[in-house]
This record gives C-alpha cells, structure tokens and sequence, in this order.
C-alpha cells in the first residue's frame, strides 16, 4: 500500500466569489462554502484516513470541520498550509492591483516565484515551509489516505514542487477551484498525479457558483 495524498482547497468565501485576492486575511466560508464542506465529507468519509492536516485558517478548519466530526479525527493545523500573504493586495480584485500596483503586479505575473505582490511573499517561500509539511506527513506515514486542507495558492505550489513544474508557473499550470480536491500517490518511481481539481463531489449548484 502506497501513500495517497488528498489536497483540498478550502470552500467558498466572500473573496473567493469576487474574485478578490486573500491570503492571510482570515475569512470565513460563505453559507455556499459551509455546504460545500459537507458534500466533501458526505462523499470521502467512507475511506479509512489515516490523518488530517488542515491550514490554522478558519476558512480551512470549518472545510475540514465536517469530515472531522463525522470520522471523528482531529486535524493537525500547520503554519506551513497557510496561504501566500499578498502584502498590500489582500482583498483587491486583480483589475484593482493592476491600476494601484501597476509595475509590481507586472513583475509578479511574469514571475511569482522571485518576485512579490506588494509587501508579501514569493512563490519560492511558500514552497519552503509547505513541502516542510510535506516531508513530514511523508516521514510520519509511508502509507494510507492523508487529506491536506489549505489554499489555492499552496496548493498549487505544493503540487508543481512534487511533480517538478517551476514554482514560477503556478497560477498558468495547474487549476484549483473553491473545494477542489487533487489526489497525489507516492509510488516507487515518485509522486503520481491521480486526480487534479476533481469537484464531483458538489451537486450542480454549488459547482456552477461564480468566482474562482
């Protein structure tokens, strides 16, 4: 039996549906994004998890809460889950930052690995401290179902860090919606992506919602 790695992203919030920038702002799921959470626990608390580590954000622990109670399992919260800090731009939409941040918002689209959003952090650094989570779940448990609740940013980086994309082509890569969840095995020849932003899990309402 390999190590089967399950990263969700957290489920709706008021950012996420205007498309607004959010990371260490800690707000809350939205009453669609509450539903949203209980779809992922209705459809996965039928596999033995092994752990549960979640991002120490509400947004995140209420995602994770359902499964939590329904399986009876703690989380294990971790600083290293957390979203990337937009400095400046949190809580602005993109068309916002582009006309206040012009020239740093540029720099940032061409290369958020090395390069900032205003008074925040590289893609590069939230490499470092998520893929730390990484390795120790990989320490920890060499096999079983671990699920790893945390955001769309992280998640993305956390995914180009396993299967070799730059860091710096996250956002044009991969994709990672309110509630999605990817699905990475650990086999003998390395990770192995099995399922990417699979949201089968929500009923036609909650996938149609609009924002990212």
């Amino acid at each position: 039996m390999s190590l089967n790695l399950y990263l969700l992203r957290h489920g709706q919030t008021g950012c996420s549906r205007n498309n607004a920038f959010c990371g260490v702002t800690d707000s809350e799921l939205t009453p669609e994004g509450l539903e949203m959470a209980k779809a992922f626990a209705s459809a996965y608390s039928s596999l033995p998890w092994t752990a549960i580590f979640c991002s120490p954000m509400r947004r995140t622990i209420d995602t994770a809460k359902p499964l939590c109670e329904t399986i009876g399992m703690k989380p294990q919260l971790r600083d290293g889950l957390k979203e990337i800090d937009y400095g400046q731009w949190e809580g602005k939409t993109p068309q916002q930052i582009n006309s206040e941040y012009h020239d740093d918002y540029i720099r940032w689209s061409a290369d958020p690995a090395w390069y900032a959003p205003t008074g925040g952090e590289m893609a590069i650094t939230i490499a470092s401290r998520a893929m730390g989570v990484i390795e120790e779940i990989k320490h920890l448990y060499k096999n079983g179902n671990v699920l790893v609740v945390s955001h769309k940013a992280t998640i993305r980086i956390i995914l180009c860090s396993l299967l070799g994309i730059d860091v710096g082509r996250f956002r044009y890569r991969l994709g990672c919606p309110v509630s999605s969840v990817s699905l990475v095995e650990f086999t003998a020849h390395g990770p192995f992506i099995k399922n990417l932003a699979d949201r089968s899990h929500l009923d036609e309402n909650l996938l149609n919602l609009p924002g990212t």
